[in-house]
């Protein structure tokens, strides 16, 4: 991935900070466990499906239909059951074959991008779970290279980065993402293109997108403090840049270390987001409701608890929530609104976004409808009919005829991030 060095040392998958390396999980044994977790729980949802229907058929013949119904459901019952239970102990077999065996003990997914690129993918849709179950195949957060998890500690830092910079650009990707998504159909993501132009040191996050937004946000910013804390050299400043949900985790995080007094946020001169949710996104907005609708019919029922298994990560995004009051002790399938609460942006720095339709002209109606396919215009540049968020007009652009994936890595974005993150913010302008 874009760095300022390519060294290797220092680096390891299993290290934590301070350079402490437990046992590697085995992510493969793992995958297959939850595998065949899904196997054995699927047969389940099935049967509700099918006794939802036949109870409505049954209805329809009248009290004479009784007798058959219950012979009906109590064989139905026991042969979802009985396939159920079978899956359960083949997966039970299949899992202490692969422990005599060692199958996956050298295999990493987590490393490579192709791997990545699936557990990014689990943990957007079930992260939560994962982490609760304490899975191997949870992705903590954590400072990458070349898929490697870099150690915290100045040794380590200082192997990864030779050639480490005052300036900081740190990449926090968004929901199923990880650090390889930054150079999505190019070779030099922006912060190599940075790191040339700007001399700044680029800093690749990767986290467990599947958790809360402001769960994130707290472990980036205890990242970050630790990170600062250790850099080879003296930090001065800080660009951090957000897709998607990670401009919410940016946010957050920044806003967390700020009413904590962490020095890390007092370097921080540019919050940049491309493509950001701040007032929350469509598509979890439909699956709200949509997972209301149908629980409302026992044939549907099957779909509507698919639905509520959504991760807290993409609750989160209903609204743009960013601190634990949005989401702690309220129903998360509740359908009333209940309003987020609105997070300053940091005086300090200088507050950017980047918004984009798949239509040239923003006001066409399609573009209007369908923003860049997964966040409206209004939503990423934070002006809403009843929420608005004071972004200097500015410090915003947009980009027409274009879609949200290739907000990772477009000309157009990179020229906009460059003339920001080359411009110090006002506020400090202003004072010197």
């Amino acid at each position: 991935m874009a760095s300022t060095g390519t060294a290797t040392a220092g680096m390891d998958s299993t290290s934590t900070g301070g350079g402490v390396e437990s046992p590697a999980p085995n992510e493969v044994r793992a995958l297959s466990a939850l595998a065949f977790e899904e196997l054995r729980s699927f047969p389940g949802a099935i049967r509700d499906m099918h006794l939802g229907i036949a109870q409505r058929a049954f209805r329809g013949v009248g009290p004479a239909s009784r007798p058959v119904q219950l012979i009906h459901d109590a064989l139905s019952s026991r042969a979802y059951g009985a396939i159920g239970a079978g899956a359960s102990i083949l997966g039970k077999a299949t899992d202490a074959a692969m422990e005599r065996r060692g199958i996956g003990e050298q295999i990493s997914l987590s490393t490579t991008q192709k791997g990545s690129f699936g557990l990014a993918v689990l943990s957007g849709l079930i992260g939560d779970r994962l982490e609760r179950d304490g899975s191997a195949l949870h992705q903590p957060t954590s400072a990458r290279m070349h898929g490697e998890r870099i150690g915290l500690d100045e040794s380590s830092l200082r192997d990864a980065f030779p050639q480490a910079t005052p300036r900081l650009a740190v990449f926090i990707h968004g929901l199923t993402g990880d650090e390889f998504c930054w150079s999505w159909g190019a070779e030099d993501a922006y912060g190599e293109r940075l790191a040339s132009d700007l001399d700044c040191t680029a800093v690749y996050l990767r986290y467990n997108s599947g958790l809360h937004i402001s769960e994130n946000g707290r472990t980036v910013a205890a990242l970050l403090e630790e990170l600062v804390e250790a850099w080879p050299v003296e930090v001065q400043q800080i660009a951090l840049v957000g897709h998607s949900m990670g401009g919410l985790v940016a946010r957050s995080a920044a806003h967390q270390a700020d009413e904590q007094d962490q020095t890390w946020v007092g370097h921080v001169r540019h919050v940049v987001s491309l493509g950001t949710p701040h007032h929350g996104a469509p598509l979890e907005q439909g699956a709200h409701r949509a997972a209301a609708a149908l629980d409302k019919l026992p044939e549907t029922r099957m779909l509507s608890s698919f639905l509520r298994r959504r991760s807290a990560g993409i609750r989160d995004l209903r609204h743009g929530s960013l601190v634990d009051e949005d989401w702690r002790g309220r129903d998360p399938e509740a359908l009333r609104a209940v309003a987020c609460q609105e997070v300053p942006l940091l005086p300090w720095a200088t507050n950017c976004f980047v918004s984009a339709t798949i239509t040239r002209d923003p006001k066409h109606p399609l573009g209007r409808l369908l923003g860049d396919i997964l966040v409206l215009a209004p939503s990423a540049s934070g002006q809403s009919r009843t929420r608005r968020i004071p972004f200097r007009e500015e410090h915003g652009h947009h980009v027409g005829g274009t879609h949200h994936i290739a907000l990772l890595n477009h000309p157009e974005v990179y020229k906009r991030l460059h003339d920001w993150l080359a411009t110090a913010p006002e506020t400090l302008a202003a004072s010197a």
